[in-house]
């Protein structure tokens, strides 16, 4: 290194280098409340609520008349859109950290320390901790005060005993001496989360605000106004001139609006978006925990830990940096300063890319959703598909929030890498050779070439140029083709040239690709591969598969059109048990009774009501007081005799009830 270069730049001292490093040593901590005696006792407590919980589904499958077995009862009602999606997403999310804590833990399953057959407790673990949680969820399904109080108390326990762990135990010696405690945060926040609504539901039940069915309420305003306003008649929009383009300003403003979503009232997410949304939010913190921990204290101890015995080891592999070693040491210690930023920088750039992404799917769901809803379907699949389940689509709806979590992380661990290893090529071999006047190898190299790259430069230059002026003219507002002698002429002097270009093209071409590819990694709903090979990439593959179920299960129109149709149901099985009352004589009579004035709304849906019963029961008419004065020899079998004069005045009348009935069925 040359010795002017040193005297020009100091390498800055970062801190005072410790004589020896000091490596905490972290022991295995054991907490108050043993690990192993709490999951043998929540999980005897959880199978006494499961019980608790069956038998009320039983209780309320024999109230509504209803016949089978008490068996386990489904967690959450996926397809439903109106449904409050607190709960399922706090459990989810308390699954999924205790999914990234098995991972690291020494003993996956807390019933057993037996380190050689880990690999089978690992595959055990996978299975015990969605039946632990599995009560928690399912305390919300049945919408009964009973099972907001047994949810209460089993997110106030969960919740308590991991705050006590935590205070307890804050160092454990996994990775880093505090990344139990911070993996553990979204885990507790997701549990504060249950142990408040669980209690604001029991609330809302006891004053009568909470709805106490646990079907799917097809008679939510949700449904109803999706309808009301894709039906609304949209107002005109004075049209611009076409050929007016939008400026850069206003460009770059709808870009960034592109990547923000923001909530609508006539639109809700289906619950396995929003489950997946949360989901991939703690896969990030998580992945982020892990790679901050895992890399940057090692580089910090490694930093602090250069002394004077690497310029001898630098010397043994001919690199001489300076005669002192004091600067030898000053400026390897600076260097691996310059890699700890680069690190901490790229996983900084992937979190939030991967945070852009995120927002970004949010808004393409909601319009691929939409899209699909009113029968777009070409424009979001590229070709012509039927909306209907099937066994592929069905396995892909199951595993599509699982699938997105894993597609994130392994995302973000790839693009951490790729991006720390173009800022190291860029800080050490563009800014600090240009910094530190020296090391300049990358400029040379380029600097040597120089009549290459002018030639090439020239070669495009005249390209477009001539294009621009020359082989082009405009001619009653068209374009056309000129001196086409020249052009062809000049297209066969430039092909060796072209060459050399498309091969800088293609090299850029790699690299576009490649960065383009390894940022939207993470995201499911776009395919990586070109639209006709698209179904060769499996996650957009699955995503596809994934908004066939929830389109055709789970579809707005459908469900306003069902829930209207139940309403109808109804209303018809109420006037025929009034018929039904009526003619069984079932009749409450009242001795004094107060005269209200009746609207004539109420009364003429009293006449059409009373119309329905005499048309479906020919037996009341001669109850009716108009009839008392007809013979014996007009009614037949209790019913009215048509046949007979008197009956026959009267038979006009009785085909406009008979026509007026059928049309109001």
């Amino acid at each position: 290194m040359d010795e002017d270069a040193l005297l020009d730049y100091e390498y800055p001292v970062l801190d005072p280098r410790p004589e020896k490093v000091q490596i905490e040593i972290i022991p295995p901590c054991d907490p108050t409340a043993d690990d192993r005696l709490y999951h043998i006792c929540i999980t005897a407590i959880s199978l006494v609520v499961m019980l608790i919980l069956a038998i009320l589904a039983r209780r309320t499958k024999l109230g509504d008349g209803q016949k089978g077995f008490p068996g386990l009862l489904s967690p959450v009602n996926f397809l439903d859109h109106t449904q409050h999606k607190g709960l399922a997403v706090a459990v989810f999310g308390v699954l999924f950290c205790k999914l990234c804590g098995l991972v690291i833990s020494p003993n996956p399953l807390p019933f057993t320390t037996d380190p050689e057959n880990k690999q089978n407790w690992m595959i055990l673990a996978l299975f015990y901790y969605p039946a632990l949680y599995y009560p928690l969820l399912a305390c919300g399904t049945l919408h009964n005060k009973v099972g907001y109080v047994l949810g209460s108390l089993l997110s106030w326990t969960h919740f308590g005993v991991l705050v006590w762990q935590k205070i307890d135990c804050p160092k454990t010696p996994q990775i880093h001496k505090h990344y139990s405690l911070f993996s553990s945060l979204p885990q507790i926040a997701c549990l504060a989360f249950l142990s408040f609504q669980y209690p604001l539901l029991l609330f809302k039940g006891l004053k009568g605000a909470e709805k106490n069915n646990a079907s799917e309420d097809l008679n939510s305003s949700y449904y109803r106004d999706y309808v009301k306003r894709i039906l609304k008649k949209k107002p005109t929009k004075v049209s611009t001139s076409s050929a007016e383009k939008p400026s850069l300003s206003q460009r770059i403003i709808d870009a960034v609006k592109s990547y923000i979503y923001t909530p609508e009232d006539v639109f809700r997410f289906p619950l396995k978006l929003a489950i997946s949304g949360v989901v991939s939010f703690i896969a990030l913190y998580q992945m982020a925990l892990i790679l901050v921990l895992a890399v940057v204290p090692t580089l910090q101890i490694a930093r602090m830990g250069v002394n004077e015995e690497v310029a001898y080891m630098l010397t043994g592999f001919r690199i001489h940096l300076s005669s002192d070693n004091a600067e030898v040491v000053r400026i390897v210690t600076y260097y691996m300063w310059c890699v700890e930023v680069c690190y901490t920088s790229a996983m900084t750039l992937s979190c939030l890319v991967n945070l852009a992404m995120l927002m970004r799917s949010m808004v393409l769901h909601r319009s691929n959703l939409r899209g699909l809803y009113r029968g777009d379907i070409y424009n979001v699949y590229n070709c012509q598909r039927s909306i209907r389940p099937s066994r592929p689509a069905l396995v892909c709806w199951m595993g599509y929030t699982s699938f997105t979590a894993a597609h994130l992380c392994l995302g973000m661990i790839i693009q951490t890498i790729v991006f720390f290893l173009c800022l190291l090529i860029a800080v050490f071999l563009i800014i600090m050779p240009v910094l530190h006047g020296q090391n300049l190898m990358l400029f040379k190299i380029l600097g040597n070439m120089w009549p290459f790259w002018l030639m090439l430069l020239l070669a495009a230059l005249t390209q477009h140029i001539s294009a621009r002026f020359c082989f082009i003219k405009k001619t009653a507002g068209t374009r056309d083709l000129d001196n086409r002698g020249s052009l062809f002429l000049l297209t066969y002097l430039l092909f060796p040239v072209n060459v050399l270009i498309g091969v800088l093209l293609g090299l850029w071409r790699m690299v576009i690709t490649g960065l383009f590819n390894i940022v939207h990694l993470g995201r499911m709903d776009i395919s990586l591969l070109n639209r006709s090979v698209e179904a060769f990439d499996p996650a957009y593959r699955c995503y596809a598969h994934y908004l066939k179920i929830e389109v055709s299960q789970s579809h707005p129109v459908m469900k306003a059109f069902c829930g209207m149709l139940l309403q109808c149901v109804g209303q018809e099985g109420n006037a025929a048990q009034r018929a039904r009352d009526a003619e069984e004589g079932i009749q409450l009579v009242q001795q004094e009774k107060k005269q209200h004035k009746v609207s004539s709304a109420k009364r003429a849906r009293g006449h059409w009501q009373l119309i329905y019963t005499l048309v479906n029961n020919p037996s009341l008419v001669g109850t009716r007081k108009h009839f008392k004065h007809q013979t014996t020899e007009s009614f037949v079998n209790g019913s009215l005799n048509r046949a007979s004069k008197k009956g026959s005045k009267k038979e006009p009348g009785t085909k406009e009830v008979e026509a007026a009935a059928v049309a109001s069925d």
